[in-house]
């Protein structure tokens, strides 16, 4: 639990900086490439004033009367071309003195790809266009943004390996620094822990004296109603104190499990068939289906009680004239194990919670059933032992399957 604690808590830290990172840098690099744009369109609309040329004047005003450049400097830095086109793709002229990395072919071969794109602005590799309608043609000017672009991508290269150095420096302080901030919480679960299996230990002696003393009792008064009353309580308490040390013991000790190779189909069958005369006894259908010869290699002792709470608990909670059924079959590398019962009537959001210690929903809330809610824990402990897998599900709010999957 510990661990599992400790793997959220880095992968959520890390998914919050991956986000944050991703915000900061798409943002910026985003307003890069605006930027670029708006000035490429900027020189372009000087560029469709004047007839595919920029003129050298550093004083040139705009409509409103400011400066038509952001920099003097851009009529002699900027490389352009322009290509007069008919609406049939055909070119009348080109004008290519002012860039040495385009030629004449080239530049109708731009020109004409854009016409039939048919949009009015936009990029061909690295060169911003602009389609401009004239009285003997349709004049396409491209503007070189190459070297803007050069930035924008080295910049874009430069802030990407930032943010991964950042998250792997991260990701190392919070593993280094994760086990700090859950220790509060490991220390107080592993003291819960030790309580429950002390007291639990502490409390099976009274329990046992308790009982011998009612036989004691029995023996020389006779039966009653009252002594009747008094074993039995003693023994629901002796099974939960041995299901909350069973289930501490299976929290906190999974290295000291027994492993071996054992055939977990005769251990299914042997289990279905005690639990088959019993669900006879009341009037339900029992029906199972167990492929042969599969092995598991796993406690076998703890896997023969994680099957008999799965069967107690489709037994005991189906209703009358109910129908059970159990499968057992090898799926790949896994081995799948589904115990499904009809109830009357289970709600999804009941499902999240049957593994949760005495969790039970409200019609199974009864003194009939006997239990406490704290079996399908116990289950649940016994398959991340083994590091499998259990899930519940309802298809129809009507019935209960229970899924184990674990590792063949």
């Amino acid at each position: 639990m510990i661990k599992k604690l400790r793997i959220k808590l880095i992968l959520a830290s890390m998914f919050s900086l991956v986000v944050v990172l991703f915000v900061i840098v798409g943002g910026i690099n985003i307003l890069n490439i605006f930027q670029v744009i708006q000035r490429a369109d900027m020189v372009l609309d000087i560029l469709e004033t004047h007839e595919g040329q920029l003129p050298k004047l550093s004083n040139l005003l705009d409509e409103e009367g400011d400066p038509a450049y952001t920099s003097p400097e851009i009529p002699y830095e900027s490389r352009y071309f322009s290509v007069l086109l008919t609406e049939d793709g055909v070119a009348l002229a080109t004008d290519t003195e002012q860039i040495v990395a385009i030629d004449r072919e080239d530049a109708i071969d731009f020109a004409q790809d854009v016409l039939v794109l048919g949009k009015e602005r936009g990029f061909v590799n690295d060169y911003r266009y602009t389609v401009r309608e004239e009285s003997n043609g349709i004049r396409i000017i491209f503007l070189d943004c190459g070297r803007w672009l050069d930035t924008c991508r080295g910049f874009l290269l430069s802030s990407l390996c930032i943010s991964l150095l950042g998250l792997a420096a991260v990701l190392v302080l919070i593993t280094l620094l994760s086990s700090r901030i859950v220790k509060p919480v490991s220390d107080s679960y592993e003291k819960q822990k030790r309580f429950i299996t002390d007291a639990g230990h502490e409390i099976k002696t009274p329990l046992a004296i308790i009982d011998a003393d009612a036989g004691l009792i029995e023996s020389e008064s006779g039966k009653s109603e009252w002594l009747d009353d008094i074993q039995l309580q003693v023994r629901r308490l002796t099974e939960l104190t041995n299901d909350l040390i069973y289930l501490a013991k299976m929290e906190e000790s999974h290295d000291q499990l027994i492993l071996i190779d054992f055939p977990i189909s005769d251990l299914v069958e042997e289990s279905v068939r005690s639990f088959q005369a019993l669900a006879k006894k009341q009037n339900k259908t029992f029906r199972s289906q167990i492929q042969p010869l599969l092995s598991l290699h796993g406690d076998a002792k703890s896997i023969g009680q994680l099957i008999s709470i799965l069967l107690d608990n489709a037994v005991k909670y189906s209703e009358e004239n109910g129908e059970i059924a159990v499968r057992l079959e090898k799926q790949g590398r896994t081995i799948r194990l589904s115990v499904f019962n009809t109830t009357p009537s289970i709600a999804k959001s009941d499902l999240d919670h049957l593994f949760d210690r005495f969790y039970r929903t409200d019609k199974s809330r009864n003194s009939q059933t006997g239990g406490y809610g704290i079996g399908l824990s116990i289950a649940s402990a016994v398959v991340a032992a083994h590091k499998g897998k259990i899930a519940a599900s309802s298809k129809d709010g009507k019935s209960l399957e229970i899924t184990v999957t674990l590792p063949a």
